[in-house]
């Protein structure tokens, strides 16, 4: 434990250190770029981000990444994107609501019908407020990245109704509206950082977890998760922020290919993302013996309606609830 701060010290030293000079390197616009461990189509994405800045801007503006989290975990990688120690993070939208709850509409489970609505939402002019409601703090949003449906997993047995679930000691993500929503299922929800969740499964400090598949092999929670239930009450993206004053400091020519890039990273990501998922879904069964059970969603919907009426009720969220729901292509 010891070492481990002591490493995350001398990390944050160093990007101070850099944070205090310069991004300019040999008459080229350097951004430092941070995530944590990923699969492998937004690692993929990432990295076609700096390669198309790089092509669009003939050298001119580049990337240095720093993944896997070894800056530290998602919470402080945007705290190092408000200072200017990196410029750009990926992180989850859950992540962000901390820092604006305008981030928590993300978090309500069923909001979107299915990939495509999400998808609409994502790159509407309904997402722009959200982007920009940080821009006080420092940073904004770029762009999103899909990172799929989330869904339960136990280490003792399927879920096939929210009854499945009481008692269950669930992880979630440090969102006030995740932790609603395991309460209103009736789990018990335990907000964790991503890296400690395999060790409290094995341990059976926690009963199960929710996210997408590639938690499974990725993150190896597999090994001890054994019953994947697709309840998919939820599609949180992933969020690409960058720091506002080096957005503001670039060129207007530099910046359009920032944005570009960032847009066509996504473009990219979300054409390989679905033959991704089901290689990683055929890996769980045959390399983790994983089991997967398809789930009535009926029951779960109706358990977490109080949550839908919390937004549709709160002035802060009504109007982007409903133009969110004005989307949904089975309204339409």
């Amino acid at each position: 434990m010891k070492k481990n701060i002591l490493v995350f010290v001398l990390c944050m030293l160093f990007l101070a250190f850099f944070a205090g000079c310069s991004n300019q390197q040999d008459d080229k616009v350097v951004l430092r770029f941070a995530y944590g461990s990923n699969a492998k189509p937004l690692m993929d994405a990432m990295a076609q981000f700096g390669e198309i800045l790089a092509e669009k801007t003939n050298g001119e503006v580049v990337v240095e990444y720093f993944p896997d989290g070894q800056l530290g975990s998602e919470r402080e990688l945007i705290e190092l994107t408000q200072t200017g120690a990196v410029q750009i993070a990926k992180v989850n939208g859950g992540a962000l609501e901390s820092f604006s709850n305008k981030y928590s509409i993300f978090g309500l489970p069923y909001l979107f019908d299915d990939e495509n609505h999400f998808y609409e939402v994502m790159e509407s002019d309904i997402v722009k407020p959200i982007y920009q409601s940080t821009e006080d703090l420092g940073f904004v949003g770029l762009t999103y990245y899909d990172s799929g449906q989330r869904s339960f997993y136990l280490t003792d047995g399927p879920v096939e109704h929210p009854d499945d679930l009481k008692g269950k000691k669930v992880r979630v993500m440090q969102s006030d509206t995740q932790i609603k929503m395991v309460e209103l299922l009736g789990g018990s929800p335990t907000p964790m950082g991503a890296g400690e969740v395999y060790t409290s499964l094995q341990q059976g400090i926690l009963d199960g977890a929710e996210n997408n598949e590639f938690a499974l092999t990725e993150g190896g929670h597999g090994d001890v998760s054994k019953y994947y239930s697709y309840d998919e009450h939820g599609r949180v993206p992933d969020i690409v922020i960058i720091n506002k004053a080096t957005l503001d400091e670039l060129s207007e020519e530099h910046r359009n290919a920032v944005l570009e890039a960032a847009y066509e990273s996504t473009q990219y990501e979300k054409s390989v993302w679905k033959e991704a998922v089901e290689a990683t879904k055929q890996r769980a069964i045959d390399e983790f013996g994983v089991t997967f059970n398809e789930v009535d969603k009926a029951p779960f919907q109706l358990a977490v309606e109080p949550l839908h009426e919390q937004f549709k009720n709160n002035p802060d969220f009504k109007d982007i609830y409903e133009q969110i729901k004005s989307l949904s292509v089975n309204e339409g």
